[in-house]
Parts: structure tokens; C-alpha cells; sequence
């Protein structure tokens, strides 16, 4: 799933959401200089956030696909995962990764990235969390369990129902204590930014197949989803209001890593 999301870069640029202002600025002021090293940059999209705010930045990407893309909008990217990366010396001032960090080793990650930040560098993974109006989320489970039966989306889990809130929170929990075993990092920090969008219906429905519950659907499936997942938007008046919190698990690298 992990190299699926660069089937089609230009919607995955193009629909899903960027980061909060907040979140970039107090990155960078918390770093000692403006070097930036984005893990799993994807098609750039926080990369240009972080140009914008007058960084310097470079990108690593395992996928070639998404990559080309970024390099297209004038992200200098090298193709690898972050952890056979070789960074030839290089060393940077912050390493973030957005929407990306639960592909990494979160031991073996940490340890690479002290290895390339400057004493007093930062460290920052964040990601959204969001939860669509109950009526889309019970159309889109309601059709990939129909189209999809086997998907590990679909498969029970065990306990009660988690939220997104619950899912996010533990795997911010579980960076944080990567961050502790690898060593070399004060003691991580959990930032949150509240913020909302709105969508129309077409929008929403650009946004989906991006998601890794979609990205490997085949095209006939993917329609019928969509399908599903429009009528119920319209039945609540043809869009909504989202409202997403952006969570930075996050810690700077002592003088002594």
C-alpha cells in the first residue's frame, strides 16, 4: 500500500489537504536554521510549505511516480526509503514527515534521523485526523464491504470501535516511544492545530481515491464506491464542513546524539 499512492499524483497533489500555517512556522522557529529534509515528501505538498516559509528543502521518496511530480513544482527529491537513504554527509537544521512516518521504522527512523540533524534540529511527524459526516462514512464502508470483502480495511477488530482520534493518538504514541528507544532526542513533544475545510461533493469525491482504502481498488470498483459514497453527500445537501486536527509528534536533537 505504501507505493500505491502514486497511481495518480496529480489528484493525490491536487485534493489532498495541506498543513496548517501554524504548524510550519513553529517548525521552523523551533529549529537552529532552515534546512529541511521531508521523508516520504510525496508530490511536495509540505515541502512547498516549508519553501514558501523560506526553507530550504530536500525531499526522499521511495516512489519514483510521486517524486517526479514534486520535481516538477521545484522540490529537489531523491528516490529511497528514508532508511537506505544515503545522506553523504548531508546534515539539515529539521526532518519532517507528513502523512508518512507509519511507513518508516520507528526505531531505526529516529537513529537516521539523528544521524542527519544538527545538535538542537527537530524532528516533526504529523498527520491529519478527520471524520467525514457519518452518513459518507457509512456509505464508504457500506460499499467497500460490497466491492472489496477481503480488504484489511474490512476486517474486525478486536475491542470496542476506535475512532480516528484513538487510531491517530496511538500511532503518535508509538512514534514517541520510537523516538525515546532510538536516543539522541529530548523528550518528545505532542503539538495539535484544529482547523476545518469545506467540500463540495465533487471534491470529496477527488479526494477519496487517494486514501490507502482506495488507492489499489480497480477502476469498476472504485466508480461504484464513489457512486455510493456522492448520493449519500447529497442526501445532506451536497457537501459539508470537515473538521480536522493536525497532531506533530515532535523533539529536538540533543547536543550529545
Amino acid at each position: 500500500m505504501a507505493e500505491s499512492f502514486g497511481v495518480d499524483p496529480e489528484r493525490y497533489d491536487r485534493a489532498r489537504p495541506r498543513y496548517p500555517d501554524a504548524l510550519v512556522e513553529r517548525i521552523v522557529a523551533a529549529g537552529p536554521g532552515r534546512d529541511v529534509l521531508d521523508v516520504g515528501c510525496g508530490t511536495g505538498i509540505e515541502a512547498r510549505q516549508f519553501q514558501a516559509a523560506g526553507c530550504t528543502v530536500l525531499g526522499v521518496d521511495p516512489d519514483a511516480r510521486m517524486a517526479e511530480f514534486a520535481r516538477r513544482t521545484g522540490v529537489e527529491v531523491e528516490v529511497a526509503t528514508f532508511e537506505a537513504w544515503d545522506p553523504a554527509g548531508r546534515v539539515f537544521d529539521a526532518v519532517i514527515a507528513g502523512q508518512a512516518w507509519h511507513w518508516v521504522d520507528p526505531v531505526a527512523g529516529v537513529a537516521k534521523a539523528a544521524q542527519v540533524l544538527r545538535p538542537g534540529g527537530r524532528l516533526a511527524v504529523f498527520g491529519h485526523v478527520f471524520d467525514a459526516p457519518p452518513e459518507a462514512r457509512e456509505a464508504l464502508a457500506s460499499a467497500l464491504r460490497r466491492v472489496a470483502p477481503d480488504s484489511p480495511v474490512n476486517l474486525p477488530s478486536a475491542g470496542p470501535a476506535r475512532t480516528p482520534m484513538d487510531i491517530y493518538q496511538a500511532m503518535f504514541a508509538a512514534a514517541a516511544d520510537g523516538i525515546r528507544q532510538a536516543g539522541g532526542f529530548g523528550e518528545p513533544e505532542q503539538w495539535r492545530f484544529d482547523w476545518e475545510q469545506s467540500y463540495t461533493r465533487d471534491e470529496w469525491l477527488d479526494l477519496l481515491p487517494t486514501t490507502g482504502a482506495l488507492t489499489q481498488l480497480p477502476q469498476d470498483k472504485l466508480a461504484e464506491v464513489l457512486e455510493d459514497v456522492g448520493a449519500a453527500i447529497d442526501k445532506v445537501g451536497g457537501g459539508f464542513t470537515m473538521p480536522y486536527t493536525t497532531l506533530a509528534a515532535t523533539a529536538a536533537r540533543t547536543s550529545t546524539a
